[in-house]
C-alpha cells in the first residue's frame, strides 16, 4: 500500500485534507437549488463508500509495504472494527447536524463555528490519546484558531438576514455538531498502528481498511439518523425514499461528488497520521473552516451587504493562517 514516509509529504496530505473538508459543502449549496439536504445527504454517503472502496483497491493494495486491503480486512480484530464503526456513527451524527446548519446559516458561519470547535476539542483529545509534536506550540496554534472562531461568531451576529431565527438555529446546530465531531477521529486512530504502517500489529487496521469500515459505519447509521430527519425535518415538509429515487442524475451527482471529496480528504488524513501524528494530522485538516469561509464570503457572498464585518473577517483569516502555521511547526518538533 502507499505509505507517507516524510513529514513534508504528510503536511501536504494534511493540506489536501483541509481543502477537501472545507470544500465539500459547496456541493450541498449547489444541490440545495433543487434538492433537499436530507436527500442530498444520502448521495453524500454513497459517494463516500464508493470512494473508500476505490482508494482501498488502488492506493491501499499497491506495492509491497504494509497489508493490502483484502488481507488487512481479513485479519482485523472485531474490537478495532467496532471502534472504527463507532467513529463513523459519531461522525455521521455530527455531520448531519453540520449539513443542517449549512442549510440554515450558510457555509461561512456553520463551518468556522462547528468544525472550528471540533478542531479545538479534537486536538486535545487526539493529543492525549497519541501525544506527538511540541505541545506548547501546538496548543498555542489552537488558541489562535479559538480567537478566529470568536471573530467569525461576532461577524455572523452583525449580519442582518431574513429568517434570523433560522440562522440562530443553524448556529446552535453547528456548535452541537462541533462537540460531537471532536470525538470521532480518536476512535479511528486508536484502531490503527500509527507507529508502523509498513508492518502493522496483527489485528490492527491500515488507513485504507479504516476509511472503508468507517464509511460503512456512516452508511449503516444513516439508515436511522437520516430516516428520522426525512420524516421529521428541521425545516420544510417531510420527504420519503420515493422522492429520492425520483431524483434525476443531475440532482444526485452533487451529493456523490461531495462524499467523494470528503472521503479523499479523510483518507489522506489517516495516511498522514502515521508520520505527523493523530493530533497534528487532525488539527491541520480541521483548518477546513478557513477554506469554507473563503467559499462562503467570496463565492457565495454570505456576508454581502454588511460593512461592519470586513475587519473581523480579515482577522479571522489571519488568525487561522497563523494558527495552522504553528500547528505545522509543532508537528516537526
Amino acid at each position: 500500500m502507499f505509505i507517507v514516509t516524510s513529514y513534508t509529504t504528510a503536511v501536504v496530505f494534511c493540506l489536501i485534507t483541509m481543502l477537501c473538508w472545507g470544500s465539500w459543502g459547496n456541493t450541498q449549496k449547489l444541490a440545495a437549488r433543487t434538492w433537499r439536504y436530507e436527500l442530498y445527504y444520502w448521495d453524500y454517503v454513497v459517494g463516500m463508500v464508493l470512494t473508500a472502496l476505490v482508494l482501498g483497491l488502488t492506493m491501499g493494495s499497491m506495492g509491497s509495504s504494509g497489508r493490502a486491503l483484502i488481507d488487512d480486512l481479513g485479519q482485523a480484530s472485531w474490537s478495532n472494527i467496532w471502534s472504527v464503526v463507532l467513529g463513523g456513527i459519531i461522525f455521521n451524527a455530527s455531520n448531519i447536524l453540520l449539513s443542517a446548519s449549512v442549510s440554515l446559516a450558510g457555509m461561512a458561519v456553520a463551518f468556522p463555528l462547528g468544525v472550528g470547535l471540533a478542531l479545538v476539542l479534537g486536538t486535545v483529545i487526539n493529543y492525549i490519546g497519541a501525544p506527538k509534536g511540541d505541545p506548547v506550540i501546538l496548543f498555542a496554534g489552537v488558541a489562535l484558531v479559538v480567537v478566529a472562531i470568536i471573530c467569525n461568531g461576532v461577524a455572523s451576529s452583525r449580519v442582518n438576514r431574513e429568517g434570523s431565527s433560522k440562522a440562530g438555529m443553524g448556529i446552535t446546530l453547528a456548535l452541537v455538531a462541533g462537540v460531537l465531531m471532536s470525538f470521532f477521529y480518536r476512535f479511528v486512530a486508536r484502531a490503527m498502528d500509527l507507529d508502523n504502517f509498513e508492518n502493522p500489529t496483527a489485528g490492527m487496521l491500515t488507513p485504507y481498511s479504516a476509511i472503508l469500515i468507517f464509511s460503512l459505519g456512516v452508511m449503516l447509521s444513516n439508515l436511522i439518523f437520516n430516516t428520522v430527519l426525512m420524516r421529521r425535518p428541521l425545516t420544510g415538509d417531510p420527504v420519503g425514499y420515493g422522492d429520492y429515487f425520483r431524483g434525476s442524475l443531475a440532482a444526485h451527482l452533487p451529493g456523490i461528488l461531495g462524499g467523494a471529496i470528503w472521503c479523499v480528504g479523510t483518507a489522506f488524513s489517516y495516511i498522514a497520521a502515521g508520520r505527523a501524528g493523530a493530533a497534528v494530522s487532525y488539527a491541520l485538516g480541521q483548518g477546513a473552516p478557513m477554506i469554507a469561509a473563503i467559499w462562503g464570503v467570496f463565492i457565495w457572498h454570505e456576508f454581502r451587504g454588511s460593512r461592519r464585518t470586513s475587519g473581523l473577517l480579515f482577522a479571522m483569516f489571519a488568525l487561522y493562517v497563523a494558527g495552522l502555521a504553528m500547528i505545522v511547526i509543532a508537528g516537526g518538533n
